[in-house]
């Protein structure tokens, strides 16, 4: 009788029998990426929602928080605390292990790295911009940073809005749309000290202008004037506008400086009072 063999493909353990990590950041690299294997098999095999497949793929995430950290360490220059960014990309290795399939024969850090990449990326492009702009334009301002680095690179200068037009294939206005969206991603402190080291950019901006309540005043005096006499209308004129004195008024009236100075008077309360009685 021939004997034949029969090849025995490796067991893998059930979920009770896989093994106890106590700490999972502190296994080596190496071994951290033999026991991903073996519960990436297990996790094909479990039921999504099950406490089995959330153990399996809870330690999965334990286990390659390294990858996290390597991809968080290139945006370490960035204002976001570091804390903040770690979280982004578990985000993002999370989403790599439930789209990963070991079946492919792609190890898995060299598929997780630009997912968890990407997360980031999408975390600063959407919440680092100091206004919001649309989703378009941001996109827009990173295509014309990179058209704009590889055309100083052939042309040795700054490109022109139509040079860059011509790259991405847009119009002049949509790279100019683009450009002042990028000025939107940064502002600075109206507090920060100006470039000259002088008093603070928001003691630059405007300054309080005295004269500002008086416009008020006259555009109220208006309706009132209009009702006053030609003849207080006129002494109004000839004093507030002209400035002359009131013998120079009374010379031009034909009348006394007693008498100008009596009519000014009356003129003035009668402007005054009716102000009053409106506010």
């Amino acid at each position: 009788m021939r004997q034949t063999t029969r090849t025995v493909a490796p067991r893998i353990p059930a979920a009770a029998e896989l093994p106890e990590i106590p700490a999972p950041s502190t296994v080596s690299p190496e071994n951290a990426k033999a026991l991903s294997k073996l519960l990436f098999r297990r996790l094909e095999q479990l039921e999504e929602g099950t406490p089995q497949y959330a153990y399996v793929r809870n330690t999965l995430v334990e286990l390659n928080m390294a990858l996290v950290k390597y991809a968080a360490a290139r945006f370490r220059t960035r204002s976001e605390p570091m804390a903040d960014i770690v979280q982004v990309g578990t985000i993002g290795l999370i989403k790599a292990i439930n789209r990963f399939e070991p079946g492919r024969g792609l190890e898995f850090p060299t598929f997780a790295l630009p997912t968890i990449t990407g997360e980031i990326k999408r975390f600063f492009r959407d919440t680092s911009w100091a206004v919001r702009v649309p989703r378009r334009l941001q996109e827009l301002r990173l295509a014309l940073a990179r058209a704009t680095d590889a055309l100083q690179q052939e042309l040795d200068r700054t490109p022109t809005t139509a040079e860059l037009a011509v790259r991405l294939g847009l119009t002049e206005a949509e790279v100019e749309e683009g450009l002042r969206a990028g000025m939107a991603y940064t502002a600075g402190s109206l507090d920060a000290p100006a470039e000259d080291g002088a008093e603070a950019r928001a003691e630059r901006i405007g300054y309080e202008d005295a004269a500002i309540a008086r416009v008020d005043d006259c555009e109220s005096l208006r309706p009132l004037i209009a009702e006053l006499s030609p003849r207080d209308r006129k002494i109004l004129s000839l004093r507030f506008g002209a400035e002359l004195t009131q013998s120079e008024i009374g010379a031009e009236l034909g009348l006394s400086q007693m008498h100008v100075s009596r009519l000014l008077t009356r003129v003035l309360g009668r402007l005054r009072a009716e102000l009053l009685a409106e506010d």
